[in-house]
Formats: C-alpha cells, structure tokens, sequence
C-alpha cells in the first residue's frame, strides 16, 4: 500500500465543518481553555495520544463530568494492565446519562418499534420516573452496590430502564438477547452470580412467535444465587413465568431518582465475548472510563447532540446495544428496534429510519452488502433527509459496499466505517467529521486510542499490513474479568505476545494519511508462498458473486490447503463454470497462490449471534477436534451450521483410512 495512490475520495467535510461540528467548538474549548490550537485532525490526533492525561482530563473538563471530588490526576501510570484512571475520584454513569440538561421534560428521548407491540416513546420525565420507580422496587428486592443483576432480555425500553437503574444503585448489569440459547446464557451467567434476573416470556421475529418460558425455568434452575426474577409480559400480557415479579409490580411505587458515587472503576456491565470457543470472557466495564470514552466518541467522532436521534441495529447481546444506551450522555435520542432486519423485506431498517427521522443510523456490514447484493435503494424508496451518517461495523466493509452507500442510499452522507469490540466496548477506528470518507478505508484513529501496526519484530510499520495493536491505554479498557483476581486470564487476552502492549487480534494498515484498512482477524490468515492476505480480501471478491450468499475461507497448513465452503443463493448450484469463475477472479485479484485447492457447497456459514464468521472454530473443526469443543453452538444463529464442516471432517478420515 505504500507509494500507491490514495482512493476515491467518496465524502468530505463541508467548508464549515470547523464552525458547526461538536469537535470544531471542542477544537475553540482547547484554544481558549488550554491555549492548545491544531491545525487539522491529525494534529490533534497526535496530541491526544502523546498527551494522554492531558487530554482526558480535558474530555472530563469539557463535558463537565460531576465527579464528587476535583480529581488530583487523571491518569497515574501509562503501564499496561494496571494504568489507573482517575484515582480516588467517584461518580456514576447512569446520573451523567439521565442529565439531559439540554432536553426539556416533555421532549422524547426514547423511541421504540418491534415485531411483537406497537411502537413506543418515552419523554425525558418518563424516562427518570421510570428508572426511579423501578429503582425503588430494585431496592425493595434488596438488591446492593455490587450485586449482579442479569437481563434476559430484547431490545425494549424496559431493558434501558432496568440498566439504568441497576447502574444508579452501584450493582452491576449484564444481558443476552433472547434468541442466545439456554446453554449460552448459562455459560455467561453463572459466571457472575446474578442475584436478579429480567426476563421476557417470549417475542416475535420474522413474524414468528418464540416462546421461552421453557429456557427461561432452565436458566433460573441453573443459577442458585437467584433471589428473584422479573418478568416483563411481552408475547403474552399474562406471562406465564411461576413465582416471578411482574414488571409492573416491581415499578408500581413512585420513588427518588437518586445516584449511588461509585469509585471510577467500579464495574458498570460485564460484557462477555462471543464464546465461540471455551466459556466467554467475562470483560468487566467500569463506570468511569465508559463515561468518559462514550462522551468522547458520541460527540465529537459521531457528532451527536439533543438535536439527534440514534439508532443502532442490535440486540442486548452486543456490545452496541451498551454503546447506543450511552447516546443519552450526549443528550441525542435513542431508538430502539426488536425483530429481524429482513422482514418483511431488506427495507425493514430503512423504512424504520425515515419513519423515525434518525439522523445517525449504525448497521453492520453484512447488511449493508446484503442490501447491494438484493438490489435495494434505500435512497430511492423511502425519505432520508434527516439522515447524516451511517455506521456500519461488525465485519470489513470492502469498497463496493462504500460505493454502494453512496450510490444507493445518500451521495452526502458521511459512511463511517468503525472497528473496535467488546474488549473496550467502543471503535478505536472510525470517522471525524474533519477527515474525509475514502473509499474500502476506515478514515482515522479515534482520539486517545493509540492504534498501530506492528511487524512480526513489534516494530511499528505505516502503509504496510501489520498486527493491530494498542500501545497506550485507554480508559475503557476493562477494569479486569470477573473471577480473575490476579489478573492472570486478562493478561493472557491480551498482553501475551508483545509485553506491556494490547494485541487485538486483526490485521490492519495504517496508511500516510492516518486511514486504516482491516484485513480480518490475524488468527486466521492466509499465507501461503510466503504471501500473507486478511479473510476479509478474499470474502470481498467471493461475495461479490451473484451466486453466493456467504462464504468461508479455511487454509490448513498440513497439506497446504486452501479450502473455500460456499452458501449459495437460493436456486443457484456450485456447477464447474461458477468454480472457473471464482478461481480465475481470485488468482488475478489475489495472487495464484490464492486460488482454492477445493470449493466446497454447504447450507450456511457458522456465524456467532452477532454476525461475525467462525473463521478459527471450522479451522479447528477440519483438524481434527470435536464440535462441541470447537464452538458453543448456542452462540451461534445457526447451531446446525457446524454440521457441514463435521461432515467434510469425517469423509475426509474416512477417504485417509481407505
């Protein structure tokens, strides 16, 4: 990538960016407060990591966060695990996301739509009075500062309401979607102890009604630190869930909105990864630095303000939906949505964001190329004036999807392609609005994150392919994993290979000009001849068939083979012409020594419940280790996926033998 041309520029700021953007009066603050000017992005990008303190104590300072004692440092040591933000300080999150001082009390800041009940809003008075009355039934039940409350729940407005409650009181919260299955929730679960448990009875999606009483009797016999369970009545309005708290009981009785000071690590959530593999990791947030790195990232990379609605595509299971909650710091309306992004059709979401009037839409790339591979013009169809910027995470987002936003949904929109995870519960790359969009590239590191590429020596490379690495904190690091008192699996996570130094797990290139291109996870590389590509360079050729619905690409050293497994669309059959095809595009977009040894039709790609693909589980798969050890199949969308690739397996031991 080095010495080649830049891209397409595909978007860039207006003239007034500087004028009328929360980043450019950010910009005025520093001048006048810090007697601190940049020039440019990168500038200020540069003094944002080199002056860590510096500028999170400014961040603090600018958003005017309510610590209950001035902090004496805002960071205590740059070493990596173990920097401490804002020692000595407390706080909570929940009273910085129920301020909304910008918003008046009868303005809207919730909105909510679903397959299973009639869209939903909540005004600025509604909200606090419900957390506070909800609060108080939480303290009724007993619950304390610490105590884990656990959410089995959908995307609804009593799922924000409950986080926010729990968060106020010091207790801490962790969810899954309903769709996660019983085994899933389990394994997150009981890791932490929930002492209460919010559940639904049921849900509909794809115009489908799911039960779950049935999972939710198995999830509760399943964690005896239970002391009570709520019920919100959603399939039914007469939830059958035995010796449960109604909903509305638990929030019958007006009570204080109040906010419990917690230290600046004090855990907020648990997140937990998407254990594909093994028990997922407990990742603990704490209030603090979500704080923080949230009112950094929603106002001055998103631009989002009281004037915004925010809407997210996501479930209780992903991070997103913790990052869209936060979208209340920054004063902006969230919207919310439970059921399935295509039904009835591939518009569904974008019919949602008209009808909604969001200005900030956030989706996942394989939604974004499954609207371009289904031909669907958003911009075309439905009214997206208010709209300015989409986000899209999840996987790469390859050039042709950029192209597609911009000739089919919005040619003035700023695409924001992010990458971060659940590690951090943020992006560390993204969008500014003062740096344009290029096309197939991520336009910037975020501020404060310190995101480089390391060769195999740990040596920081620019316009070459490298491990994405994190060389400084940031304060939305976790605080640690549950249960990991010395901090041994933490550090195992993340810190094993370059010491003192995060290793994330993807490929990425840093170009000159501070955009980044990701290639996949590094994990799961192909390399062969001594020529190394990201998963994501190869999906983006193959998924650019017709033919082809998804794809998986598997390298497997003994033998040197590269094999290719297809989901085909519907009708479409993996006929020799289709395998030419492939072959012949991969070979001259790639390298030869890119070109499949094997193409492979099965019913579907194994992806986790968030999307992503199980690039290093059917790795292991089609080496020889069983299923059920490879992967949790309750955190995939499709537990029968693996079937495909055991059966490869097994046929091809067999063919051995004989």
């Amino acid at each position: 990538m080095r010495g080649m041309a830049p891209p397409r520029v595909l978007w860039s700021p207006p003239v007034d960016a500087r004028t009328r953007t929360r980043v450019g009066h950010y910009l005025d603050w520093l001048a006048s407060n810090r007697s601190l000017q940049f020039e440019d992005y990168q500038t200020l990008w540069r003094w944002s990591v080199d002056d860590l303190e510096g500028f999170w104590a400014s961040i603090a300072e600018y958003f005017d966060v309510d610590f209950d004692a001035p902090p004496r440092r805002a960071l205590d040591s740059l070493h990596m695990p173990g920097a401490r933000w804002f020692h000595g300080t407390r706080l909570n999150w929940a009273a910085h996301a129920l301020r909304l001082r910008a918003r008046n009390d009868d303005d809207i800041v919730v909105v909510a739509h679903s397959e299973t009940r009639p869209e939903q809003q909540l005004s600025t008075s509604e909200l606090r009075g419900a957390v506070a009355r909800v609060r108080a039934g939480l303290v009724r039940l007993g619950l304390q500062p610490g105590d884990r409350v656990a959410a089995y729940l959908p995307n609804v407005p009593e799922a924000a309401i409950a986080l926010l409650a729990t968060a106020s009181i010091g207790a801490v919260w962790s969810s899954c979607a309903p769709e996660f299955g019983t085994r899933s929730v389990i394994d997150r679960f009981g890791q932490i102890d929930p002492v209460v448990l919010f559940t639904i009875d049921g849900y509909r999606y794809g115009g489908k009604e799911v039960d779950r009483t049935q999972e939710v009797a198995a999830i509760r016999a399943a964690l005896p630190s239970l002391k009570a369970t709520v019920v919100v009545p959603y399939l039914s309005d007469a939830a059958a869930i035995p010796h449960a708290v109604p909903w509305d009981e638990l929030a019958t009785e007006p009570g204080e909105l109040a906010f419990e000071p917690v230290p600046f690590d004090h855990p907020l959530y648990v997140l937990f990864s998407s254990g594909t593999t093994g028990l997922p990791k407990p990742i603990v947030h704490g209030h603090g630095g979500i704080l923080l790195e949230h009112l950094k990232i929603h106002a001055l990379h998103h631009d989002l303000g009281p004037a915004d609605r925010f809407f997210w595509y996501t479930t209780t299971g992903w991070m997103m939906w913790n990052y869209l909650m936060s979208g209340l710091l920054v004063g902006s309306t969230i919207v919310l949505y439970d059921g399935s992004p295509a039904h009835p059709d591939l518009m569904r979401l974008w019919r949602l964001v008209s009808g909604t009037a969001t200005t900030c839409f956030g989706t996942s790339a394989p939604y974004l190329m499954a609207c371009r591979k289904a031909g669907v013009e958003p911009g075309r169809e439905v009214d997206l004036s208010h709209l300015r910027s989409i986000g899209s995470t999840g996987a790469p987002l390859p050039p042709e999807g950029f192209r597609y936003v911009y000739e089919a949904i919005g040619s003035d929109l700023q695409l924001a392609s992010v990458s971060g995870g659940t590690d951090v519960c943020t992006a560390f790359v993204g969008a500014s609005p003062l740096v344009p969009v290029w096309e197939g590239e991520i336009s910037c590191r975020h501020l404060g994150c310190r995101v480089e590429a390391f060769d195999p020596n740990g040596r920081s490379v620019i316009g070459e392919q490298g491990e994405l690495v994190i060389t400084a904190p940031m304060p939305s690091m976790p605080t640690g994993f549950w249960n990991d008192p010395d901090g041994t699996r933490y550090r195992a996570a993340y810190f094993a290979d370059f010491p003192g130094v995060w290793r994330h797990g993807d490929w990425i290139t840093i170009t000159e000009r501070g955009s980044c291109v990701i290639t996949g996870r590094s994990d799961a590389t192909l390399n062969r001849g001594g020529v190394r590509i990201g998963t994501a360079e190869f999906y983006a050729i193959v998924e650019g068939f017709p033919e082809v619905a998804d794809s998986l690409v598997v390298h497997l050293e003994e033998g040197d083979r590269l094999i290719l497994f297809l989901a085909l669309q519907p009708g479409m059959e993996l006929d020799e012409a289709l395998r030419s095809r492939l072959i012949a595009d991969l070979r001259a977009s790639l390298s030869p020594r890119h070109a499949p040894d094997e193409i492979v039709a099965v019913p579907s790609i194994p992806r986790t419940l968030s999307g992503k693909k199980l690039e290093v589980p059917v790795k292991r798969i089609l080496t020889g280790t069983p299923a059920d050890r490879a992967a949790s199949r309750d955190s995939l969308s499709d537990p029968s996926s693996l079937d495909a690739f055991v059966a490869f397996h097994d046929a091809a031991a067999k063919s051995r033998q004989g």
